[in-house]
């Protein structure tokens, strides 16, 4: 099919395609509608934005149609008083219950992450979930060996870290690494791909906030990421496909603790011009 179709009978020439199209490539005339430019198809980004602001749903795109594309439901809006809770009630989650999460759940949960933007809609992250709790502590362990060369080598990273007390902790059995929990979620893409350090912490942080609703808790595992970035043996314990970097990790699973109130934060900084 062509890039886009219109059904003229639905049509009511608003528009509203035109003007929403993100790299402009949809020509309008009041009389006879919008067309796409000479260029578009070597443009066009797929985005979907023109199927979905048409209110009559008269545009069809070669990579979706109307039924394809989920109706926003009024009723499931949030107010601002739920945005603001559903936002502030979001922790941290350090201690978990030892009940392993199936995979039909994370897989919900990442689907729904999968639709955070991307630049130029590239839907560029993969994702990899550590399902397999030795899996899991093959990681930890890999992050505790790279502490270990940090403190023989001197690094300075060893008093910014606070790495003598964490390997400390380790030899007591207490897991400040991965806090315990059952499963990590790595999201990684093309080691050439320059949008994708951005696309995947995006998809992680949409992430970290849908898992609340799914009775799930999350933490940013920062020790791993940067055991990640630095330390050979951890990547192979990842085993990411030879082309690809990880960029952004989140440990996950079912929270012991329950939280009842909201904690107090600083006041927002603002410089107004």
């Amino acid at each position: 099919m062509a890039l886009f179709d219109i059904n003229k009978e639905k049509c009511v020439k608003c528009g509203a395609c035109a003007e929403v199209c993100p790299v402009q490539i949809i020509s309008f005339n009041k009389e006879k509608g919008p067309k796409p430019v000479k260029w578009a198809e070597k443009v066009c980004i797929d985005c979907g934005h023109c199927v979905c602001v048409c209110p009559k749903d008269a545009l069809s795109h070669r990579s979706m149609s109307p039924d394809e594309c989920l109706l926003i439901e009024k009723k499931l809006e949030f107010t601002p008083e739920q945005t603001e809770q559903f936002l502030r009630c979001r922790r941290s989650i350090r201690v978990y219950q030892n009940i392993s999460v199936s995979k039909k759940l994370l897989t919900e949960v990442i689907r729904v992450a999968s639709h955070a933007p991307t630049g130029h809609n590239l839907q560029d992250v993969s994702w990899k979930v550590m399902m397999n709790k030795d899996e899991v502590n093959n990681l930890r362990d890999s992050v505790i060996e790279w502490m270990k060369y940090l403190v023989e080598e001197n690094s300075p990273l060893v008093e910014v870290l606070n790495v003598k007390s964490i390997l400390l902790g380790h030899k007591t059995g207490y897991d400040v690494i991965l806090r315990g929990a059952p499963h990590v979620v790595v999201a990684h893409a093309h080691k050439d791909d320059r949008i994708a350090p951005s696309s995947c912490t995006i998809a992680l942080t949409y992430l970290d906030l849908a898992a609340t609703s799914f009775g799930l808790g999350t933490c940013w595992a920062g020790f791993l990421d940067l055991a990640l970035s630095q330390w050979p043996p951890a990547q192979v314990v990842l085993d990411l496909p030879a082309d690809h970097v990880s960029l952004g990790s989140l440990m996950i699973g079912y929270p012991k603790h329950t939280y009842k109130r909201m904690p107090k934060r600083k006041k927002p900084e603002i410089t107004w011009e």
